[in-house]
């Protein structure tokens, strides 16, 4: 392993992982109004709506595909009876339907932000190096994904990357791991890790201000205003 690999896979990560934790504090001490998604919708709607949707839902679903994928380990599926084969098929057509949907959303709301003067003055550089970064990992993601699949490649990212990533967050990186990982996921992998580096400074903050209490709130009651009551008072 020469240096370079050593920076990549094991210096690099800790640095966006610290840059990542001191940003939201720093962010969320300094900038609680800025703490939003800074939308849009009041400038256009209908395309909004159509990117939102596709984006959001297939974000969802592409990020616990790489918890199950990255973060479980293949003796686990071993034990439930799940074979490689089982595994990859469902990986490849549930992972690449979410990636697509992922990577259409997010192209709709970069055309938007692009093509409408209205938008395009109201974004700031961090609305558009989100933006952009988002895209790009979604689409070195999907590249990876489909020249492993298609180039028949004997390559499984869960004896490679997944250990490695394991490593990152058990304190014991090896990048070893990363050595016979082919370009396109090595892309892939840094595009994500850049993203995160910047996370803190940009709107995908949001993130983490989801309205979970709404859950469980009580219902707000509306009750009509009974004009004869209000006359009487005002007499």
């Amino acid at each position: 392993m020469n240096w370079g690999d050593q920076f990549l896979w094991v210096i690099y990560p800790y640095v966006v992982i610290t840059i990542f934790i001191v940003g939201h504090i720093y962010r969320f001490n300094t900038d609680q109004y800025g703490w939003t998604s800074k939308s849009s919708e009041l400038l256009e709607k209908r395309i909004l709506k159509w990117g939102s949707i596709l984006f959001h839902w297939g974000i969802v679903f592409v990020f616990f595909g790489h918890i199950a994928g990255l973060l479980i380990p293949i003796s686990f599926y071993q034990s439930l009876g799940v074979s490689d084969e089982l595994y990859h098929i469902i990986a490849v057509g549930i992972g690449g339907l979410a990636g697509f949907a992922t990577a259409i959303g997010v192209f709709i709301l970069l055309f938007r932000r692009l093509s409408m003067r209205r938008i395009r003055s109201t974004t700031s550089m961090g609305d558009m190096a989100a933006i952009v970064l988002v895209a790009i990992a979604i689409v070195t993601g999907m590249l990876a994904t489909t020249t492993n699949a298609v180039g028949s490649s004997e390559f499984d990212y869960r004896t490679t990357i997944g250990p490695w990533i394991r490593g990152v967050f058990t304190l014991q990186p090896d990048a070893s791991f990363m050595a016979e990982v082919p370009q396109p996921f090595k892309i892939h992998v840094i595009s994500a890790l850049s993203l995160f580096a910047v996370w803190p400074f940009t709107r995908l903050v949001h993130v983490f201000s989801l309205p979970i209490t709404y859950l469980w709130r009580s219902y707000v009651i509306y009750r009509r205003r009974n004009p004869r009551v209000i006359t009487s008072k005002q007499r």
